[in-house]
């Protein structure tokens, strides 16, 4: 396992400025403004052979009774006492203030190795600003300009030598990656805390309290996995604030890298355009997924009630009507359990494999009950179909004129597929494509 390292300081000291510098690509969220990064981020980082993984934290303020900042005190704690080593970063503009010694006393009592750096610092002149950091009692401070790049070599040097573990880099590609998006407050994070085990990200009813797209490793029966809770998203027009927006661009950016989406829905409100949206966005993007209603403990049922909620998710849904429900509370733990199962479930769906002999075979059936159509007396001829691709699967079907394929027909040959191969959760592709007849399989 690789150490870590949590960067810790006050607000505004440059901390994901830092943490996106060291990690080669703009992970955190970025804005001259205190209490933008407020869940854990964690970025793999390798230097000189060495590597370890490194923690960006919220802004702390030890001594404030405020909600927010009590949630993000707890996360920093968290990364703090899981972390090998603590980097203390400050601001070298702003100079030591009465906050840089509460977050120096904070760093003590966790006995936790520690390196002190002052930020900002962006030429020769400014180096005076360390000697005022001396007195946090942390030893030698470093002179580091995240903005710049300044310094940042010394830095890595002097966080390899502490780690001491030299550990081989290794690229993973194999884990499955599930993003998990939603409106905000529809209970993203609850779930996403029940299904790991314990507090990753921060729960609050205040929506839009995640900003950032978390990524965290864990493992199911084995499988390596990766779970990326993601920003509520809103419509456009309320999108009002900047740091919002980003937020936004983030989730649909998580939705693209991933392998499959956990769309949660709030079971105790009403299916909104937004909610459309969002599961149209990953049925575009070819995702598999698994609709997930939660909040399901708030909802008064009767023996009807499953039925009605799944006829209105069809209506609703019509465009992916292959789509998984699942009705679930995150603040009981009712149904959670199947969560990852039917995950899995839809991921394997949509790796799977049809053998070109059973594809025929069901479309030979199709066409035999159901007469391809015709337009000015020409009609559709299909010769044979094969599986192209998977993730989602594809299907190339060889036709005789690709312009005689109505959509409806088109429709009809998809849920012939699905009536006789599995393919619940994730949807499929039919591509249709000019061959001649002197190839035909069947008429």
């Amino acid at each position: 396992m690789k150490p870590l390292v949590a960067v810790v300081g006050r607000p505004n000291v440059g901390k994901s400025t830092f943490f996106n510098r060291i990690a080669g690509r703009r992970i955190a969220i970025v804005e001259n403004r205190p209490g933008v990064t407020r869940d854990r981020l964690y970025a793999d980082v390798e230097w000189c052979g060495y590597n370890f993984t490194m923690i960006d934290t919220g802004g702390l303020e030890v001594n404030s009774d405020d909600e927010m900042w009590s949630h993000i005190r707890r996360q920093v704690e968290f990364a703090a006492s899981s972390a090998d080593l603590i980097l203390f970063l400050t601001d070298g503009k702003s100079g030591l203030l009465p906050e840089d010694y509460d977050v120096a006393s904070f760093i003590r009592r966790t006995k936790k190795p520690c390196i002190l750096a002052v930020n900002k610092i962006d030429n020769a002149v400014g180096e005076a600003a360390l000697y005022d950091f001396f007195e946090l009692g942390l030893g030698t401070p470093f002179s580091v300009s995240a903005e710049q790049g300044r310094g940042i070599g010394d830095l890595l040097d002097e966080i390899t030598g502490k780690l001491k573990e030299k550990i081989p880099y290794t690229e993973v590609s194999d884990r499955i990656k599930i993003a998990v998006i939603g409106r905000p407050n529809a209970g993203k994070s609850s779930v996403v805390n029940k299904l790991l085990g314990y507090e990753r990200v921060i729960v609050s009813d205040i929506a839009g309290t995640t900003r950032d797209a978390i990524d965290t490793d864990f493992e199911y029966k084995g499988i390596p996995c990766t779970l990326v809770d993601t920003a509520g998203i809103r419509r456009k027009k309320n999108v009002d604030e900047d740091v919002e927006y980003y937020s936004v661009l983030r989730a649909f950016d998580a939705v693209r890298r991933a392998d499959i989406a956990l769309i949660i829905l709030d079971a105790s409100d009403e299916i909104t355009e937004q909610d459309v949206r969002l599961a149209g966005y990953v049925h575009e993007h070819g995702k598999p997924s698994v609709i997930l209603m939660n909040k399901w403990d708030k909802v008064e049922k009767d023996s009807f009630t499953v039925n009605k909620f799944n006829q209105n998710l069809k209506e609703k849904l019509k465009f992916m009507d292959y789509f998984l429900p699942l009705y679930v509370s995150a603040l009981s733990g009712q149904r959670l359990k199947n969560v990852l199962p039917e995950l899995m479930r839809a991921y394997d769906n949509a790796k799977k494999r049809v053998t070109t002999g059973v594809l025929n075979d069901v479309i030979r059936q199709a066409v035999s009950v159901n007469e391809p159509p015709s337009k000015n007396g020409r009609r559709l001829k299909i010769y044979f179909v094969t599986e192209a691709m998977v993730a989602p699967p594809t299907f190339v079907f060889f036709v005789n004129d690709a312009e005689l394929v109505h959509f409806s027909y088109k429709r009809y040959l998809e849920n012939n597929i699905r009536t006789s191969v599995d393919f619940s959760g994730t949807p499929i592709r039919l591509e249709f494509k000019e061959k001649n007849e002197k190839d035909a399989a069947y008429d």
